[in-house]
């Protein structure tokens, strides 16, 4: 059973990976948007592209801002294991992106119901995973670091209580 402080700072960190997550999925949705709507990539590509461009700030805001982390990134426990999660990810999405454009091509939508529709998808898949995410890089990947927080930040937290 988890004590006020740990479920607190289980909180503070669940808000702070929503918006995290709102940050990078908007700047994704956006390179998707826009390889989709003026048809530079085809959807599935079109969303390999955009999950790329959003798994930067989604690692360093997660790592920095949500887990408290900083100095050097460790390419095996960390790096490495949070894009094996974006790839799974990006696996699930991209089926669910070609599914859509294909169920839009035959449909014949234009161009706006069609990135829509194929948004929809992504947001869906991603959304399918989010919280299994939060609570991988909670419990295991940033486990250590995390679950140890500074005097100063239990402080602040039992303050709050």
């Amino acid at each position: 059973m988890m004590t006020k402080t740990q479920l607190a700072q289980t909180a503070r960190r669940l808000l702070r990976y929503g918006a995290v997550s709102a940050v990078s999925s908007t700047l994704s949705l956006t390179v998707l948007g826009v390889l989709v709507a003026t048809r530079t990539l085809p959807a599935g590509w079109a969303n390999v592209v955009a999950t790329a461009v959003g798994t930067v700030p989604s690692f360093e805001l997660n790592r920095r801002w949500v887990w408290g982390r900083s100095g050097r990134r460790s390419i095996v426990a960390e790096v490495g294991p949070f894009c094996a999660m974006t790839f799974a990810g990006l696996a699930l999405s991209t089926i669910a992106v070609g599914f859509a454009s294909a169920f839009a091509a035959s449909s014949g939508l234009s161009s706006g119901p069609r990135t829509l529709l194929i948004e929809a998808a992504n947001v869906g898949a991603w959304g399918s995973l989010w919280l299994a995410q939060f609570f991988v890089l909670d419990r295991v990947l940033f486990a250590t670091r995390a679950d140890e927080g500074s005097l100063a930040e239990r402080a602040l937290e039992e303050s709050i209580l």
